[in-house]
């Protein structure tokens, strides 16, 4: 009995969600049924609801990736990878050696570890034997990096000498011992491995209504995009805004501008959405998705990167790739 009367309500929660679908097609077209589904998904509610049951540790994290957590202050690097309940779990701990000097890497030659969020861009296998058996590149500077003026280059994650040994820290590198780095290189997909550096203990446990402010944001941001609403759109970015090419918000307004005068219908769809708050600082995320983007005359699929803060449940962009 209690199986037939869940069938039944399962039943009449999906006939009225077929309805109120087909009402809106009745009343406003297919154009009109996407656009209030576009509407729908700027909902914080709606990002709530989806958020209720994720696990959100160190973010919002769609895509299956690894995380490779490192405390300068405690010389550790930490590797977390998701279970079969799309959970990170701790998988490895290793002690680390890092730059000489403490705080956030600034200039060149400084012997600062940086503190951020980057990705490995490459794996070298045939390197001097000072570095160990490989190492992996990161992309230092990244695009907040190079929004405050950062300069370096050359950051890696590396072994130690094979014969003899080395300074207890390094210019700026992470360096691990050898049968650690082996080990790390067996466990990750370098291309699907994202690194967070900080000073000291990351935030973890973020808040499911910080996150959905800026799920709902970010997708408001995107409806005023598709459906050519420049005032809506430029809103959402700060006056400080420059983007990665050194556009600044007066020429990018005025560019912005003009292009949605232009430009016909518009579709643009995100997938694996990353959202992590950025180390060493206090209301500073970091926004990561796929774009696939689409006009009637132009076409592009790729990375988009946001570095957004937070006011009121709405994003501000400081820079953007």
């Amino acid at each position: 009995m209690r199986l037939f009367l869940l069938a039944v309500l399962i039943s009449t929660m999906l006939f009225a969600s077929n309805n109120a679908l087909l009402t809106r097609y009745r009343l406003h077209g297919l154009y009109g049924l996407k656009k209030s589904l576009d509407y729908d998904l700027t909902s914080k509610s709606y990002w709530l609801g989806v958020l209720k049951n994720t696990n959100t540790k160190f973010g919002y994290i769609q895509p299956s990736i690894d995380l490779l957590i490192c405390d300068k202050q405690r010389s550790q690097l930490q590797l977390y990878i998701k279970d079969d309940n799309n959970t990170f779990v701790q998988k490895s701990d290793y002690q680390a050696i890092v730059g000489k000097n403490t705080g956030d890497k600034l200039l060149k030659g400084d012997l600062k570890t940086p503190v951020g969020i980057y990705v490995i861009t490459k794996k070298i296998k045939k390197i001097e034997s000072f570095y160990g058996p490989m190492a992996f590149v990161t992309s230092y500077p990244n695009l907040y990096d190079k929004y405050r003026g950062k300069d370096g280059y050359g950051i890696w994650i590396h072994g130690v000498p094979e014969n003899g040994t080395r300074q207890p820290y390094t210019h700026g590198c992470i360096a691990l011992q050898n049968n650690n780095l082996e080990q790390l290189n067996n466990q990750i997909d370098y291309r699907k491995t994202l690194i967070i550096i900080s000073n000291n203990a990351i935030k973890t446990r973020i808040s499911k209504g910080t996150l959905a402010g800026l799920l709902s944001s970010f997708y408001m941001w995107r409806f005023a995009w598709i459906y050519n609403d420049i005032n809506t759109y430029l809103s959402f970015y700060s006056p400080l805004f420059h983007r990665n090419d050194g556009l600044g918000f007066k020429a990018f307004k005025q560019y912005k501008t003009k292009l949605f005068k232009s430009k016909g219908t518009t579709s643009i769809k995100f997938t694996g959405i990353i959202i992590l708050p950025y180390p060493g600082t206090k209301n500073l995320y970091e926004i990561v998705a796929h774009e696939y983007y689409k006009t009637n005359h132009y076409k592009w699929q790729g990375i988009k990167k946001l570095i957004v803060t937070l006011k009121d449940n709405k994003m501000q962009i400081i820079t953007a790739n």
